[in-house]
């Protein structure tokens, strides 16, 4: 195992210095224990056993709504190395291959994994109804990834865990670090609501996600319209202040006070 070959105090410096980030786009202080470059390795082998055991709808078949991602995510693509440049950031894309699948799910779920692997389960376009809230939806899960708040979700965790199983993420075949991996970057959607990011996060990546919406050519109004049907559609409501999510009200407030700053962005197509 990996701390059989480090001293464990040794160690913790070195995650520790890691650990002191200052993230570019939010200038937010973040705890990052983990290399993004094992995180997207880890990514690649997730990604391909999830798309191995799920239904993935493709383009080629014919079908409207995987032709519709298709699409929307070229467009988004553009935008990303659009947007990084203008931040001076290019070099962050670095490794990332992007990839859009459209997966048979009645979840209300998309989420996109270090490296730039994108799943959206069907279930999500009977919210979205059109192309442009459908980017809004990418263009937020996307920013999870750019901002790497899996990453800061995970080291949390690993923290709590203790500095055991950080040394374990560098195996490829430990299974206890395997399934928390999983357990964060599978599944934990701010759609999906199974293992939620902290409201900072998510206002960040709606913040910047209309932002690569509307770049995209996108009219990043649609965010707002998504969540009111979202809203519209929620069962029993959990108060804020015991939830890590923001309540669907304040996420519409908070879109709408970031839309003009958008809206610069956005020359239809």
């Amino acid at each position: 195992m990996f701390l059989q070959h480090f001293r464990i105090p040794a160690l913790i410096i070195i995650l520790f210095s890691l650990s002191c980030t200052q993230n570019s786009y939010t200038n937010r202080k973040q705890l990052l224990l983990i290399p993004e470059s094992v995180l997207r390795q880890q990514s690649e082998v997730a990604y391909r056993s999830f798309l191995s055991e799920n239904r993935v709808i493709s383009s080629r078949s014919g079908n409207r709504d995987a032709a519709m991602l298709k699409r929307v995510g070229e467009r988004l693509e553009k935008a990303i190395n659009q947007f990084v440049q203008m931040k001076g950031m290019s070099a962050d894309l670095t490794g990332y291959q992007w990839e859009f699948n459209l997966v048979e799910n009645n979840e209300l779920n998309a989420w996109c994994m270090p490296g730039g692997k994108v799943v959206v389960y069907t279930g999500i376009l009977s919210v979205t109804e059109n192309e442009d809230a459908l980017a809004a939806v990418l263009g937020h899960e996307i920013m999870h990834a750019l901002a790497q708040h899996g990453n800061e979700r995970l080291s949390r965790a690993l923290l709590a865990q203790g500095v055991q199983i950080v040394g374990n993420l560098f195996t490829q075949d430990d299974p206890q670090a395997r399934e928390l991996f999983n357990a964060i970057f599978v599944p934990g959607s701010v759609l999906g609501f199974q293992l939620p990011n902290s409201r900072k996060g998510e206002y960040e990546a709606d913040q910047y996600g209309i932002i690569l919406s509307a770049l995209a050519g996108y009219d990043p109004r649609e965010a707002v319209a998504f969540w009111q049907r979202m809203e519209a559609q929620s069962g029993q409501k959990i108060p804020e202040f015991v939830a890590t999510h923001p309540s669907n009200k304040n996420r519409i407030e908070r879109l709408q006070s970031h839309m003009d700053e958008a809206l610069r962005y956005y020359k239809p197509r």
